[in-house]
């Protein structure tokens, strides 16, 4: 335990020794590191500002000496920027002052918990002659090893991108996910989950563009009985629900400013205030972000708070389009359609090099949902023993895949029109797509949202908001 005023250091080892631990304490940075010479230890606890330097070189000796240590930072209150450096230097977890001692000593049970795990895991599988935990791969637990096994393809860009979601799991720092979409950022925001010390937490995952703007705090931050019409009885948001866990935001761009400010505060912070509520309450949750849009030109273009994007950015993981990635169809496509047997209750069929060599042709805007929509019409069409790609949905499957992923782009395909008014003409398209979608399902709302790759909240919504009855054009 480093920390430079008394007070707070004997606090703190009362509370770490109540629970059991052996504590060493140390003033500045030159003592902590005499400690460290001397002896390993299974956590590190360090104030921020010492006497003669920074809680970071505490942080770079462990990370220089491949210790096996987890190290918590204590920031000074406000200090998120402190907080994000230490977290990108390697801090399991950080806390800001003053020091909730309830959190305080989950966060440290946290952390000596994986650094005794670690230790036993790693003695278990390799008796003699080990080197520095740190420097060993990250070990997987059953649900680790499944949640990235679900990350199909072997290509050099994949094996990296589940390497490194190994790493990043081990610690708190916020993930931001970038991709097209349809490239799997939600099976990346589950496999760092299931890869993590959390687990065995709840795993929510929120569609931000999903809400509507006017119920946006509550479903977020909870409300209480009374609290605004509809109200009838208390509720939970996401993040009291991801307690203990990880709260994934997908389509984080999508996020109007008031919300992001409340949103930037409740990370920092570590606590929520449902609405109606006087108290606010303390929340453990570890974010992963994910978006398809160019969050830099955002916060140059006033569309994204740039203190948020600098919160949630701490850690950056690009995942690769499937037509960079090519090689790893055959992999993908055998796996997609053992899925689609498995739903269908049918024998797996098998794709020949030909049908393959057809997929590779296509452009695939759409990613591998664009892909697995196109497999499942394959198999629907096929005659029980072969694949064949039917053109025309191929290309619509593509058409609508393109829409949702860049909704602009397709609007300014027609050669030298530009329309007069940008948003109807979207908002046109997307209507277009979405009734195309449910005739062609036979308007079972389901159906047409895993179509287009949305949930069936989604789809409600936006039947909603473009005025489409139930039952339109069905004849």
């Amino acid at each position: 335990m480093i920390d430079d005023e008394p007070d707070l250091r004997t606090l703190y080892e009362l509370s770490l020794t109540r629970e059991g631990y052996e504590v060493v304490t140390a003033d500045s940075v030159a003592q902590s590191l005499a400690a460290l010479d001397q002896r390993s230890f299974h956590a590190v606890v360090s104030d921020m500002q010492l006497p003669d330097g920074m809680g970071l070189e505490v942080l770079k000796f462990l990370s220089q000496s491949q210790r096996s240590e987890r190290c918590v930072v204590i920031t000074a209150h406000g200090s998120a920027e402190n907080a994000v450096e230490a977290l990108k230097a390697g801090a399991f977890d950080y806390l800001s002052k003053p020091v909730d001692l309830k959190q305080f000593r989950s966060v440290v049970a946290q952390a000596v918990k994986l650094s005794q795990t670690d230790a036993q895991a790693v003695t278990q599988q390799k008796p003699a002659s080990l080197p520095p935990v740190t420097s060993l791969p990250a070990l997987q637990s059953d649900a680790g090893a499944q949640a990235l096994a679900a990350i199909v393809g072997d290509s050099e860009v994949m094996s990296q991108l589940r390497a490194r979601i190994s790493k990043v799991a081990r610690s708190m720092a916020p993930v931001l996910v970038r991709g097209e979409s349809g490239t799997g950022k939600e099976l990346v925001a589950r496999a760092i989950h299931a890869c993590s010390h959390r687990s065995d937490g709840p795993f929510v995952a929120v569609n931000c563009s999903a809400i509507p703007e006017n119920l946006l705090e509550a479903e977020f931050f909870g409300a209480r009985k009374g609290s605004y019409t509809g109200a009838a009885a208390d509720r939970e948001g996401f993040f009291q629900a991801a307690h203990g866990g990880t709260l994934f935001l997908d389509e984080m761009g999508d996020l109007p400013l008031a919300m992001q400010a409340k949103l930037l505060r409740a990370i920092q912070e570590r606590s929520v205030r449902p609405i109606g509520d006087t108290q606010e309450l303390p929340v453990n949750v570890r974010i992963v972000s994910a978006t398809h849009k160019d969050l830099n030109a955002a916060v140059a273009s006033g569309q994204f708070r740039q203190d948020l994007f600098y919160r949630i950015n701490v850690i950056d993981m690009a995942l690769p389009a499937l037509r960079q990635r090519k090689e790893d169809l055959p992999a993908l496509v055998d796996c997609l359609l053992y899925r689609i047997a498995q739903e269908s209750g049918e024998s797996v069929l098998v794709a020949t090099s030909d049908f393959i060599a057809q997929l590779q042709a296509l452009p695939l805007p759409g990613n591998v949902r664009e892909l697995e929509n196109l497999l499942h019409r394959a198999v629907a069409l096929s005659d029980g023993q072969s694949l064949s790609l039917d053109e025309s949905q191929s290309h619509s499957t593509s058409v609508a895949a393109q829409a949702t992923a860049d909704p602009q782009s397709m609007a300014m395909q027609a050669p030298g029109v530009l329309p007069s008014d940008l948003q109807a003409h979207l908002d046109a398209q997307e209507r277009e797509i979405l009734v195309a979608a449910l005739k062609d399902t036979g308007f079972n709302r389901t159906a047409a949202a895993a179509r287009l790759g949305m949930s069936l909240r989604q789809i409600r919504y936006r039947m909603a908001r473009l005025g489409i009855e139930a039952d339109e054009g069905k004849s």
